[in-house]
């Protein structure tokens, strides 16, 4: 099975018409949303083209391949509009003998892991950074942001096919990848 993986989308509909299109050139089975689907937050700018309604309706069309953790700026209201979940903390699944734990980031992340053993491995957004950083045999990887990216990096997301991670701008450049066996 195939994952992109992807976070902090804010509202974008520009983007996120981009990530539907990198989804489907991809050839993925299954999109993992890291959360802070709709609204952008107080601390950050509007993103580009940002349209929440369209953003739902883009999304509504490939519900059910979305699997989805709640972020710091996604709520009740935007459950209701969304026809998927969105509010779970966390899902964690299995990538071959390892535990995937993902979460948005903002109480779980590189600096405060969740409880793992070795090899496991803690996907997270909220950064709005890519980060692949591998300490004491545990894992922490950031897709970065769909609409937002700070710090000089790009607007992309993550793949995972079997063990194999890869970092991917819209514009189909590899920035980084990693196998977690």
């Amino acid at each position: 099975m195939k994952f992109m993986i992807a976070s902090d989308l804010h509202g974008s509909a520009y983007y996120t018409r981009q990530l539907l299109d990198a989804f489907q050139r991809e050839g993925a089975d299954r999109l993992l949303l890291l959360g802070d689907i709709l609204y952008h937050g107080p601390r950050n700018d509007l993103p580009k083209d940002y349209a929440p309604k369209q953003v739902i309706a883009m999304l509504s069309e490939i519900k059910d391949k979305i699997l989805c953790v709640r972020g710091n700026c996604d709520t009740e209201v935007d459950q209701m509009v969304l026809p998927f979940p969105i509010l779970a903390d966390y899902a964690v699944i299995p990538v071959g003998n390892q535990l995937m734990y993902c979460t948005h980031g903002h109480h779980f992340n590189v600096n405060a892991l969740p409880p793992m053993q070795k090899g496991d491995i803690l996907i997270y957004g909220h950064t709005h950074v890519p980060l692949k950083d591998v300490m004491d045999e545990r894992a922490c990887l950031n897709p970065g942001s769909v609409s937002i990216p700070k710090e000089n990096s790009w607007h992309g997301y993550m793949t995972l096919e079997g063990t194999h991670f890869r970092w991917i701008d819209f514009g189909g450049s590899l920035h980084m990848e990693w196998n977690a066996n």
